[in-house]
């Protein structure tokens, strides 16, 4: 709202300091700021609410260090990180912007999911929560909504020469003649097109009709046969991968920052003509003020720690982990960097694993044997490491340097083919 507040006081009053605005370094800056100081003041209020309504956590004996400790903390703390999110974007971020209607809508979405789940354990005094089938219904529904937007919605586009993009049979939106870095004009095409950036290969562009081997080269208008079940898949895995690393104080915002991070880069780097044609990415117009969304989500996860480390007055709950996941895929997709996420996002990818190959492997085991056996003491992995003795500081700290590195290494994807 602020944007163009200040976009009117430039054109209508020439006033000093209102053309920063239009700068998307300035306003990520005020959004990291805004959710910073939005999670730190407001948070303590909203700590102290959730104590007076007795919306505490109640902890399941595991033998596990400090566990107990942990018994009526307040949970659903990530009212702090969502409201550390809209509430910048709605006053930094251009509002028309599709881009930024898919993530405000994705992580409303998504913390309402997580919202009724919390509820239903804490109210309800149910420890399942809302039931599996119900929480995927939600997060199958945000993934046909962002596949349908993408798919259909004029905005969301490519930006590529004509000639490329007649040669390859993709659906033009519009034409436009720009100049190139040596001043050379050119003609260049708004496509609607099922690319993605597949890391670590020199010819780094995939197409998802190619997967459809039957389609003819015009069919470009079909992709969406393989991406809407995609997106819903990527969807539900990692926002399910972020509630699951939510098991010990710090763990899931701390990652989450550091994700945050690195998809505002990718954010800079494809809206930007300049740098996605120096490092051969896709130019994705109007994606600019991802960066800006991606900035709130970092403050919002910082200041949630100011809180949530170790040891933690406030946990997110699903309200807060849901979300961030939830975000986390759709801001991935939408960049076109979804096949980065088994990288970018693998603390969460670890940890789901983990449960995946314990449980896989104790009914396999109970099968054949009659008794199940674990490879890990308890999962998901974390809980392994607190069961072999390493504080819960420690381990947190580790995963999040771990998190660090990933995050470089998807960067570095960027040059490295």
């Amino acid at each position: 709202m602020l944007y163009y507040l200040f976009d009117f006081f430039d054109q209508a009053f020439d006033l000093p300091g209102a053309r920063l605005f239009r700068y998307v370094s300035f306003r990520s800056a005020m959004a990291i700021i805004s959710s910073l100081v939005i999670s730190i003041v407001w948070g303590d209020k909203i700590i102290n609410r959730l104590r007076r309504a007795q919306i505490g956590e109640s902890v399941r004996d595991l033998g596990l260090q400090g566990q107990k400790e942990k018994e009526g903390t307040p949970t659903m703390g990530g009212v702090i990180i969502v409201l550390a999110i809209v509430i910048p974007c709605l006053l930094f971020t251009k509002l028309d912007n599709i881009y930024i209607q898919i993530l405000l809508i994705s992580t409303l979405w998504m913390a309402a999911v997580g919202g009724i789940d919390d509820y239903i354990k804490v109210f309800k005094k149910d420890k399942a929560g809302l039931k599996s089938k119900f929480k995927i219904l939600g997060q199958v529904v945000l993934g046909l909504f962002v596949g349908l937007i993408m798919f259909f919605h004029n905005d969301v586009v490519v930006r590529m020469p004509v000639t490329e993009a007649a040669q390859n049979g993709y659906t033009i939106v519009k034409e436009i003649d720009l100049q190139d870095n040596e001043g050379v004009e050119r003609s260049y095409a708004y496509v609607k097109t099922g690319l993605t950036n597949v890391p670590f290969f020199k010819n780094n562009k995939l197409n998802y009709r190619s997967i459809l081997f039957f389609l003819e080269d015009n069919s470009d208008g079909l992709y969406w046969i393989v991406f809407i079940p995609f997106v819903i898949f990527v969807i539900t895995a990692v926002s399910n991968a972020a509630n699951l690393t939510d098991g010990l104080d710090g763990l899931a915002a701390g990652v989450s920052a550091i994700i945050a991070m690195t998809l505002a880069i990718f954010a800079y780097v494809s809206s930007n003509a300049l740098f996605s044609d120096y490092l051969d990415i896709l130019f994705l117009p109007k994606s600019e003020e991802l960066v800006v969304f991606s900035a709130a989500l970092i403050g919002a996860c910082i200041g949630f720690l100011w809180y949530n480390s170790y040891p933690a007055k406030v946990f997110m709950g699903d309200t807060g982990s849901l979300a961030i996941g939830g975000v986390i895929a759709v801001l991935s997709i939408v960049l076109r960097k979804e096949l980065l996420i088994p990288l970018l996002c693998g603390v969460f990818f670890i940890e789901a694993l983990s449960v995946t190959i314990q449980v896989s492997y104790f009914k396999y085991t109970k099968k054949k044997y009659g008794e199940g056996r674990r490879v890990f003491r308890m999962s998901p992995i974390h809980h392994h490491y607190q069961k072999l003795g390493m504080h819960e500081a420690k381990i947190v700290t580790r995963f999040w340097i771990l998190g660090i590195l990933l995050a470089i290494l998807a960067i570095v994807t960027l040059k490295l083919r």
